[in-house]
C-alpha cells in the first residue's frame, strides 16, 4: 500500500499519489446507494465542479464503507436509504476552498449557501478549514431519502447551508424536521460514526484508520 502523506505534506506530492488498497467505491460496496457527489457538479457553494473531482465516485476506507453497508440495510426495511453527498475528498479541494474563501469578487452562491455571512467568515468561524476529515478517507456527508422515490427527508436545510439553521441541534425547526435528524444521528452513531455540531449531515468513523493522514489521490483515480 501506498504510504499517505501527512497533513504537513505539499499538495502538490499528491498528484503522484496512488489510491490506497484499502479505498473502496462506495457504489461497489453498497449497491443501491444514491450517489449525489455536490462538489463533481454545479450544484454547490462555489458553482461548479471543484479540484480533485474529476468522476463522480464516492470513495472512503474499507471500514467506514462497510459501516455504511450496515447503515443501508437497517434503513432498507424501513422503506429508507441514504443519499451521499461527499465522502473522500482530495486535499486539493480542502485548498482551493481556502483560497475560494478569499476571493471577494466571487459570490455566486451566497444567497443560497451563505446568506447572512461574508467569506472570511466562513474561515474564521470553521464552517471552512485545513485540514479536513474528509481528506483522511473515513468522513461522509449524506441524509436520507424515500427508497420508493428517492427524494430527501426533509432535514430543515440543504446540504452545505452556512449557519446555525446547519446545527445538528438547531431549535428553530418543526416537529419534522427534528425528527428527522434526530434519526439520522442515532442510526448513524448506532453504527460507529459520530457527528459534529455544526452540520447535521456530516459524520465520520470512529476509530477510523488513518486518524493523522490526509490523502490527495483523484476521486474514482
Amino acid at each position: 500500500m501506498t504510504d499517505p502523506l501527512s497533513a504537513s505534506d505539499n499538495a502538490s506530492h499528491g498528484q503522484h499519489q496512488t489510491v490506497p488498497a484499502d479505498f473502496v467505491l462506495l457504489e461497489e460496496t453498497i449497491p443501491d446507494l444514491v450517489i449525489d457527489l455536490k462538489y463533481a457538479g454545479q450544484d454547490n457553494f462555489v458553482g461548479y465542479p471543484l479540484p480533485g473531482y474529476q468522476q463522480a465516485r464516492a470513495m472512503l476506507t474499507r471500514d467506514a464503507a462497510l459501516a455504511l453497508r450496515s447503515v443501508q440495510d437497517q434503513l432498507r426495511p424501513l422503506g429508507l436509504g441514504l443519499k451521499i453527498f461527499d465522502a473522500y475528498r482530495p486535499q486539493r479541494t480542502v485548498d482551493f476552498f481556502l483560497e475560494w474563501a478569499k476571493d471577494s469578487r466571487d459570490n455566486s452562491r451566497k444567497a443560497e449557501f451563505y446568506p447572512a455571512l461574508d467569506k472570511p467568515q466562513l474561515l474564521a468561524e470553521g464552517y471552512l478549514n485545513s485540514p479536513s476529515g474528509h481528506s483522511r478517507g473515513s468522513t461522509v456527508d449524506l441524509t436520507l431519502i424515500r427508497r420508493s422515490d428517492d427524494s430527501e427527508l426533509d432535514m430543515g436545510t440543504p446540504f452545505d447551508f452556512f449557519g446555525p439553521a446547519s446545527w445538528t441541534n438547531f431549535s428553530n425547526l418543526s416537529e419534522t424536521q427534528r425528527s428527522n435528524r434526530a434519526f439520522l444521528q442515532k442510526i448513524m452513531n448506532g453504527w460507529n460514526f459520530s457527528g459534529v455540531k455544526e452540520e447535521w449531515w456530516h459524520f465520520t468513523l470512529k476509530n477510523e484508520p488513518y486518524p493523522d493522514r490526509y490523502f490527495d489521490f483523484l476521486t474514482g483515480s
